[in-house]
This record gives C-alpha cells, sequence and structure tokens, in this order.
C-alpha cells in the first residue's frame, strides 16, 4: 500500500484551476474549464449537474485515468499535497486501487465475466495489499459481511451474471473499500437501482464512510436527492464550469445561481402533485463544445441574464465558505431577484375531474408463462418452472385521468403494460378498451384497436428507427393507423400533419428533417410521444419514460404529459419506479409487488397512512430533496423473489417489515377500504393488519423542513 504524505491543510484532493479538453476533427475542445475544487478528509463532496457539464472527465482527470483523445490542458491535482499530473504510470499505478479507487455506475460491465467474485476481489487484495492466497480469501468474506451481502460463501463462488444489480453494487463497493482508501470516486452508484435498493447502499456509504475518517468522497450523481442526504459540500457544474460550490444545508435553503435554482425546480417533491404545483424546466439545451457561448456560460438559458453577463464571470466568494459563478448572486442572496424560471404557459392545467368514462378496464389479468429449461434439467426430466409475472391484476383508467403504476423492478409493472399492448399474451383476466374486450395478444386485434392504444417505451432510442428521418417516422402512424393517405401528387396534407404532430410536444418543423442520432435523449423522446399521439388514442402507456432523462428534460416531459391529456382527455397509465414522479403526474397511484397490487389509493392520499407495508417502505425509500428534512428508516432485507417460486398468503411476507405471524404465510389478504374524505377514490389496502391497526403504527415516512 502506498504511504504517502499528507498536505498540511488537511485536504485529501486539491483541484487547482482545472482545464481538461478532448481532441475533436483535429481541435481540442475544452470540456472542463479552470476548476477548483477541494475535499478534506473525512467529507463528501457531492457533484451535480445534467449530462454534458462534465462531471465524469472531471473525476476521470481526477484519477489519471482518461482516455486517449483526452488531456489536461492546465492546472494541479494534488493528491494528499503531491501533484497527481508529475507522477509517471507507474507511479500511479501504485496509487490505483489503494490510495485512490472508484466505484463506477454500470457494476456488470465493470466485472470480469470469467472470474468468480471472490476470485476478483482476492486478486487485488494480493496484488495491492500483499496477503496471501489464505489471507485475502478471508478479507474477501469479511468485506462481503461488511457491505451486507448475505450467504457470502455463496456470493463467493458465484459469477456476476448470477447475481442482481444492488448485489453487484456491493461487491464494487466491497473492492473500493478493501485498501482503505484516501478518496474514494462514486460516479452515479445507485442511479440504476431500485429505489429500496438504493436506500440500503446509501445507508451502507454513510456507515463505510463515517467509519473511515480518513476517507474524501467524490460523490457524482444527478439525483439531487441523493446528494441532499448524502454529501456535506455539493459542487455544482454546467457546461464545463463549475457555477456553484457550498455547504449543503446552505446550498439548498437557497441557491445563489439560476442554475442551481433551475435544477431544484425541475424535480417534484415527495408528497406533491401536478393540481398544486408547476415543474419550471430550465430552457433551452446545454450547449455543445463547438458552440459555446461568450461571457456567462449560462446566459442564454439564464432568466436574469443581462448586458453585464456578456462578460465572462469570475467564481465570487459569497460569504459562509461559499461560492457563485454570477454577477448577480448578491441581488439574489438579498431577495432583491428571483433566479427561478419561469412557469411554462402548458403547464398551468386546472386538475381533472372526476372521470365520467373507463378507457381501460382491467379484471383479474394474468400472465403466466414456463421458464426455459437448461439441458441438465431436461436430461434429468425437470419440468419448466411456472412465472407468475402478473397474478390477477384489476385497474380502472378513466378518460382524462392518469393512474401511476409504481414498484420495483421484477414486480410486474412492465409486463402488465405489455399485456395491455399485446405483445405480452395474457393467459387470464379481462382487458376492456371501452367497452369492448381486446384479444390476449396482437393476433385478433384490428387497426382501430391500434389506433386507440398506443404505448412510450424508456429507452427511446431503442424504438426509433436510426435510418429514417423524424418525419418519415411521423408519417407511418398517420399514413397506416390515422389513414391520411396524401393526395395526388403531393404530401402537403401529410406534411402539415408532421408539424402539428412537432409542434404539439414543442419542437420546430425543421426537426423533421433530422436523424435520431442528431437528437438529445430529450428530444427523443418527444418524438416518441409524438409518435404514440399520431393515431389519436383514447388509452397511452407511458413505461419509464422519464427515468434516463436529466432532471430538466424529465421536467418538460412531464408538463408536456399534463398538456397533451388535458388538451385531447386522454387515459394514461404511467408506469415508474419513482414514487415522487409518480405521485406528482398521477390522479391515482397503484402499487404492485410480485405481479399483484398491494393498494389503490387516489394521488392525493397516497402519501398518508395508513399504508400497505410495501408502499410505507417505499416512501421511506425515497431521498428527500432536503438536507434537514425527516424520513423514518424502513429498510426492506433482500430482493424481490422470483415470480416462478410458489407463493402462498401475502407476497409481501418474506420481507414484510410488519409482518405479524403465521396468517400472512397462510391466508390472502382481504381488500380492506379505507376512506378518504374528500378524495374522488377511497384507498384499498391488500393486508392482514386491520386499519385501526395500521393507523397506531404508522406515521408519515417523511417531513420536509419548514
Amino acid at each position: 500500500m502506498t504511504n504517502m504524505a499528507g498536505s498540511d491543510n488537511g485536504y485529501i484532493l486539491e483541484i487547482e484551476h482545472l482545464t481538461v479538453g478532448y481532441q475533436q476533427a483535429g481541435a481540442w475542445r475544452e470540456a472542463v474549464r479552470h476548476v477548483s475544487l477541494e475535499i478534506p478528509k473525512g467529507q463528501t463532496c457531492g457533484l451535480v449537474g445534467e449530462s454534458g457539464s462534465g462531471k465524469t472527465t472531471l473525476a476521470l482527470a481526477t484519477m489519471r485515468y482518461l482516455p486517449q483523445e483526452g488531456t489536461v490542458c492546465q492546472g494541479a491535482i494534488r493528491f494528499r499535497g503531491e501533484n497527481l499530473l508529475q507522477l509517471k504510470d507507474a507511479e500511479m499505478r501504485r496509487i490505483w486501487g489503494s490510495e485512490m479507487t472508484m466505484v463506477p455506475q454500470d457494476a456488470l460491465a465493470s466485472l470480469n465475466p470469467s472470474l468468480t467474485l471472490g476470485e476478483q476481489v482476492a486478486e487485488l487484495l494480493r496484488h495491492q495489499a500483499g496477503l496471501s492466497e489464505s489471507d485475502a480469501g478471508d478479507r474477501t468474506l469479511a468485506l462481503f459481511e461488511q457491505v451486507q451481502l448475505g450467504d457470502v460463501e455463496r456470493v463467493s463462488d458465484s459469477y456476476p451474471y448470477q447475481l442482481s444489480g444492488g448485489m453487484l453494487q456491493r461487491v464494487l463497493t466491497a473492492m473500493a473499500i478493501s485498501t482503505e482508501p484516501s478518496l474514494l470516486v462514486l460516479d452515479e452508484p445507485t442511479s440504476s437501482l431500485d429505489v429500496t435498493t438504493q436506500a440500503v447502499m446509501l445507508d451502507l456509504f454513510r456507515e463505510l464512510i463515517g467509519g473511515q475518517q480518513q476517507t474524501a468522497v467524490l460523490y457524482i450523481t444527478h439525483n439531487l436527492g441523493v446528494v441532499a442526504q448524502i454529501a456535506d459540500r455539493v459542487a455544482v457544474m454546467y457546461a464545463g464550469d463549475l457555477v456553484e460550490d457550498a455547504p449543503t444545508l446552505e446550498l439548498y435553503r437557497q441557491p445563489l445561481h439560476p442554475y442551481t435554482q433551475g435544477l431544484l425546480d425541475c424535480v417534484p417533491r415527495l408528497g406533491e402533485n401536478k393540481a398544486e404545483v408547476n415543474l419550471r424546466p430550465i430552457e433551452g439545451h446545454i450547449p455543445s463544445l463547438q458552440d459555446l457561448p461568450t461571457g456567462c456560460i449560462f446566459r442564454p438559458r439564464c432568466p436574469l441574464a443581462t448586458d453585464v453577463c456578456r462578460e465572462y464571470p469570475p467564481l465570487y466568494q459569497a460569504g459562509d465558505g461559499r461560492r457563485s459563478r454570477c454577477h448577480r448572486w448578491e441581488e439574489i442572496k438579498d431577495g432583491e431577484v428571483s433566479p427561478s424560471q419561469p412557469v411554462p404557459e402548458g403547464a398551468k392545467i386546472p386538475p381533472p375531474s372526476a372521470a365520467e368514462q373507463d378507457v381501460l378496464d382491467i379484471e383479474g389479468a394474468e400472465v403466466h408463462f414456463s421458464e426455459g429449461r437448461s439441458l441438465v434439467d431436461m436430461v434429468a426430466g425437470k419440468r419448466p418452472r411456472k412465472v407468475r409475472a402478473v397474478d390477477g391484476v384489476s385497474l380502472e383508467v378513466g378518460r382524462g385521468r392518469t393512474v401511476g403504476l409504481v414498484g420495483e423492478s421484477g414486480s410486474g409493472k412492465t409486463t402488465l403494460a405489455r399485456a395491455v399492448v399485446g405483445l405480452a399474451e395474457r393467459t387470464g383476466g379481462t382487458i376492456k378498451l371501452f367497452d369492448k374486450e381486446l384479444p390476449p395478444g396482437l393476433r385478433g386485434r384490428t387497426a382501430d384497436m391500434f389506433c386507440c392504444l398506443q404505448i412510450v417505451f424508456q429507452n427511446p432510442a431503442e424504438t426509433l428507427n436510426p435510418y429514417l428521418s423524424v418525419g418519415q417516422i411521423l408519417r407511418r402512424p398517420l399514413k397506416r393507423l390515422r389513414d391520411q393517405t396524401p393526395p395526388e401528387g403531393g404530401d402537403g396534407g401529410i406534411d402539415e400533419a408532421v408539424t402539428e404532430l412537432l409542434e404539439a410536444v414543442h419542437l420546430s418543423r425543421e426537426y423533421a428533417k433530422r436523424l435520431p442520432g442528431q437528437l438529445s435523449g430529450g428530444e427523443k423522446q418527444r418524438v416518441a410521444i409524438a409518435r404514440a399521439f399520431a393515431p389519436r388514442p383514447d388509452l397511452l402507456i407511458a413505461d419509464e419514460p422519464v427515468t434516463s432523462l436529466d432532471v430538466s428534460v424529465q421536467a418538460s416531459i412531464l408538463n408536456l404529459f399534463n398538456e397533451l391529456q388535458a388538451e385531447h382527455q386522454i387515459g394514461t397509465l404511467f408506469i415508474s419506479h419513482d414514487l415522487a414522479v409518480v405521485g406528482y403526474l398521477a390522479d391515482v397511484v397503484a402499487v404492485i409487488y410480485l405481479g399483484q397490487l398491494m393498494e389503490v389509493s387516489d394521488a392525493g392520499s397516497i402519501f398518508d397512512p395508513p399504508h400497505h407495508p410495501y408502499t410505507e417502505a417505499l416512501l421511506s425509500s425515497v431521498p428527500l430533496i432536503d438536507p434537514e428534512g425527516q424520513q423514518e428508516a424502513i429498510r426492506l432485507e433482500g430482493e424481490v423473489r422470483s415470480p416462478s417460486k410458489e407463493i402462498t398468503g401475502c407476497p409481501f411476507h418474506t420481507r414484510c417489515p410488519r409482518f405479524i405471524g403465521d396468517i400472512c404465510v397462510e391466508q390472502v389478504p382481504p381488500w380492506r377500504e379505507i376512506s378518504q374524505p374528500g378524495q374522488d377514490v377511497d384507498k384499498r389496502v391488500f393486508c392482514h393488519i386491520p386499519e385501526e391497526e395500521l393507523r397506531e403504527k404508522q406515521r408519515r415516512a417523511f417531513k420536509f423542513s419548514e
């Protein structure tokens, strides 16, 4: 292990006026410019910003791990007092993995698929810590216990593909802390995890960081709730510039840069609903490296921009250990001006009234199928296991209303959506569009059914043909489903319809000529939404449509759903694992676990007890966008079990924090009706625990500071 002398001022990491560039088309483009940042021992610095802001580039430069086309153009990176830019590669190899470690976002891509997990950790310990083979094996098992991996012997003997994403992320964490590093870089380590697994991982990070007082942490994320709960300081980056740096409490109480305020205004808080709060997306787009504006980098999107902003602002010392790259930070601090973006006109929509007609009626829907068998199982004569992906779901979606469906990965959300669309064949129950029953699969569905029912998937890049222009993509449903045949000798009518669709999702007509590869993630999702609206559907299925988007783009897409739904009175089934997003957008919220509904409630009362214990755990796991907020810590043990295993009693009983005994194992719970005065829908909870007892045991799982 390397023994480097610590700096006299107590900082583990000091980044001084760092500029990082990439070579593109024969020219150097600066992706990070003049960034200065310090992290003392025992503290966590959160680094936030939209995609393209330079967060990961800064982290890779800090670790001297830039790709070949990248280089540090100027500045210094001091690690425990020594400038890393002056060290040779051989000297850096002694630091990597021992004094300086990293936990990346994609755990599966970061592990060797041909080695067991135990061998991968032991190999690191033998190389970096000089342990013998026996000692390395023992230390590996101890590390797996430290990161709360159950059955450590089995995990050690497993290959990466045999474990879930949350378990793999714990293995990477064990590797990262194995050498007790001085600096730990966490690059979006929980962004791909369920909210319940994320909460457990954040608890683990707090415990590990708190137990090693010499460790400094750089935590990179776009999740403002995660940063609020784990960071001591927050640094905000925009288009390569550090625009604000402050202690976490101070930054969330009063941001002193319009970009920081814009990010916070984009995110719905847990418990907020569209009827009460308007999201304020940041207007415009983050600039490309080839087209950076002069003066303040945020000027084209800033609501406070004036002539003085044409001059490049320094990083002003804003008092109380704060810095802001805004000429008008003092006016913001004194409350003389508001740094918030304006509320979009389309967001000012009155709440919908109770639906007079159901667009979608699901009654006892089931999707069961047989799991594939290995060759060994077939030779042994083992029968294929039956998977109950959806097991008796009943749900209604009214015209002009949004029903939010929330649950962990593996809970059956997407399978239910695919069953409605016909992509997964229903094996039981009924699904009606208006009063007409839909066939179990695609076979037998008419053009009218396809017109009335459309779906928007999570990843638009996988659903848009990369070889067709946006105009061609939108023309296809217009011709095939809306039967809008162009007049002889021209495409005038259909071209006009394409333009109307683009304008409806706030894209100009010029986008019709572009290919999907020329669009940003948010623009691709807008095109996917326009395509779904092309045949004028009565029902829209939205399957995790904002999960992979930046918060500003997410806000604009959520506002777009509200606007289009109010205008066309479309019924929407909105699927997500994010309770804050679902609670904001939906009129009714349904919670699903292992293919069965656990709770159905009006969005206005889903956050208030009594809850189903699963809903209670989900609510307590969402990281609050408030460092001073209070939250009851309810953590679920283990993973969602396989739907191929036999289920008795309550499907949630194996993980339930309020398990009451044999009745939960042996008997199917009743549906309990809970009256909610002033709400359109009474709350229904699938639980053995009586309403009065639930009320007595539960309280609101979260509370924001005043």
